[in-house]
């Protein structure tokens, strides 16, 4: 069973979210508890506890919450579900795939995926250089996977004409934005997560820079 204290943090952590009721937070919570079950016997995450699962995982996956654009959204190098679970629990009406190297990370979240009967999440193990979709995604989002340049030489054939490159990066990566190609363009925004006061986090928007047509 979830424990009643996981439930009330987890609560009055996503209180100021518009879209959070108590079915979220009930799911929310029900995630942390199954993420402690399968860290202790495949070591899914370096966060164990689970009340440090609630800001480090949680709520910076929701961090990225208003910067989703359009409806499919595919999450590269997700690990264990971050922060692609969290942002499909709070955005039933968004399509989210997650897709990372790893089966046991993978399988993980199948098992979630079955267990809430999400129908807005699919999950697929590959690498992002390796996968060429049929549809193409209004944006791609990653936490902490690698370079901001390396970022978009792996999902660049991912994303849509207009779409966005959502980074979740911890501190101001400064030598990364300024190796970024001149075709891009990138938006800076500083993100405070309650709890993690003492961890710096940032989340990078990169674009392709639009061609004026004379």
């Amino acid at each position: 069973m979830i424990e009643e204290h996981i439930r009330k943090k987890i609560a009055s952590a996503i209180r100021d979210i518009p879209q959070a009721d108590t079915f979220v937070s009930n799911r929310l919570s029900l995630l942390i508890e199954e993420l402690e079950k399968w860290n202790k016997k495949y070591n899914l995450t370096a966060i164990r506890a689970p009340n440090e699962m609630i800001h480090g995982h949680i709520m910076d996956s929701l961090s990225a919450l208003e910067f989703i654009k359009g409806k499919n959204v595919i999450d590269i190098g997700t690990g264990a579900g971050f922060p692609g679970l969290p942002l499909a629990i709070m955005m039933p009406k968004n399509h989210f795939l997650l897709i990372d190297g790893n089966g046991k990370k993978i399988g993980f979240i199948q098992h979630i995926i079955s267990l809430f009967e999400l129908k807005n999440v699919q999950a697929k193990k590959i690498r992002a250089e390796n996968f060429f979709p049929d549809q193409l995604f209004d944006t791609v989002i990653a936490r902490a996977l690698t370079t901001l340049p390396k970022l978009i030489s792996l999902s660049e054939h991912l994303l849509k004409e207009h779409g966005t490159i959502v980074a979740m990066k911890g501190k101001l990566p400064i030598k990364e934005l300024n190796s970024i190609n001149n075709g891009w363009q990138h938006q800076v925004h500083p993100i405070r997560i309650d709890g993690m006061s003492n961890r710096e986090r940032h989340i990078i928007l990169l674009n392709k820079e639009r061609k004026c047509k004379l």
